[in-house]
């Protein structure tokens, strides 16, 4: 992705606590009020919520001397906040330059799974969290994932949405799937598969 492609930031966070949303209101990024229990909050309080998990896969990428992987996930991480801007914008408002992902960003995941996925072992089962921390929080990123994607369904049959959101987050459910394998193998680590009979 260019660097320019997108204006750079323009805010000052210099107070933490406005007491503006202390009604239950907050503001769009058009500056229209909304209830911060709508669907529209919902998905992008989630897509924050995946970032948060995708940063601390990304610090045990880390202590795995994973560098390439965490280089990755700092990617996404970025990513998301742009999915987010887009989210937290009606599609009316948006602005070209306004930070979102593109149809490229989807393209970007679906290379990394390609590549990734050439190197595993073929599945003969699903996959259970547990092969070591890393592989634990890629796959919680990945619930986290879907949720943010069902969500998006949701709001996508109310109002419309950009033509990559749904895209972008399916795509990366799928990455992040990927991913957990991918660490698993990259540092020998058990691969826990279901067994019906060990229940």
């Amino acid at each position: 992705m260019s660097e320019e492609r997108f204006k750079d930031p323009s805010l000052a966070i210099n107070r933490v606590y406005t007491r503006h949303g202390d009604e239950g209101l907050t503001r769009l990024v058009g500056g229209q009020r909304v209830s911060k229990a709508s669907l529209r909050l919902e998905t992008y309080g989630t897509v924050d919520e995946l970032n948060a998990y995708l940063g601390a896969a990304r610090l045990s990428c880390l202590a795995l001397s994973l560098d390439e992987m965490a280089d990755l996930l700092h990617r996404v991480q970025n990513a998301l906040f742009n999915l987010g801007s887009m989210l937290a914008t009606l599609p009316d408002d948006l602005h070209p330059q306004q930070p979102q992902v593109s149809m490229e960003d989807v393209a970007q995941l679906e290379r990394s799974i390609d590549q990734h996925n050439e190197s595993l072992p073929p599945l003969r089962s699903f996959v259970l969290p547990g092969g070591n921390r890393a592989n634990v929080e890629l796959h919680m990123a990945r619930t986290v994932c879907r949720r943010a994607e069902r969500l998006c369904v949701r709001l996508s049959e109310e109002e419309p949405l950009g033509e990559s959101v749904l895209p972008y987050l399916n795509r990366l459910s799928d990455a992040l799937f990927v991913w957990s394998r991918a660490v698993v193998e990259a540092t020998d680590a058990d691969e826990h598969l279901w067994e019906p009979n060990q229940a």
